[in-house]
């Protein structure tokens, strides 16, 4: 069911923890099953430097939190905006269907950490959107870490 990449993400998380003077802090979950990711992001001169998280949720949630990270660590904020859900179930060797809101839970907590960021500093991103909400619940064809 779930490639040996998502398998070590899920035991192996990189990045877990927390970032105490964290540039940007982005809390998403999903009401529906649970699921609640929260990212921390130290960013300096435009590169996001580190990034920690900490998820409460299934194996898949912690696997795409983890995954989310690695790709973040390095990237300027521009490219950080363009890592994309598929992008991170792609760098997992992909997901089950029902599991991809997982994988759209990690990048909306990136986007999230981001426009904390954008929000302490009073700038804009191009292309970032103000998040709906920090907690809610996806679309019911999102699927859910229960089924």
């Amino acid at each position: 069911m779930y490639s040996e990449k998502v398998m070590d993400h899920f035991m192996n998380p990189r990045n877990v923890g927390e970032i105490e003077d964290a540039s940007g802090v982005g809390t998403v979950g999903n009401a529906r099953c649970g699921d609640i990711m929260k990212v921390y992001l130290k960013i300096e001169d435009n590169i996001i430097k580190d990034a920690k998280f900490k998820t409460f949720g299934c194996g898949a949630a912690v696997a795409t939190s983890s995954m989310a990270t690695e790709l973040v660590i390095g990237k300027t904020i521009e490219e950080a905006l363009k890592i994309s859900n598929k992008s991170v179930a792609e760098a997992l060797d992909g997901l089950p269907p029902v599991k991809m809101h997982c994988s759209l839970l990690a990048e909306e907590s990136l986007h999230a950490a981001l426009w904390d960021y954008a929000k302490k500093n009073n700038i804009k991103i191009e292309g970032l959107e103000e998040p709906k909400e920090d907690i809610h619940e996806h679309e019911e064809e999102a699927g859910c870490c229960n089924a």
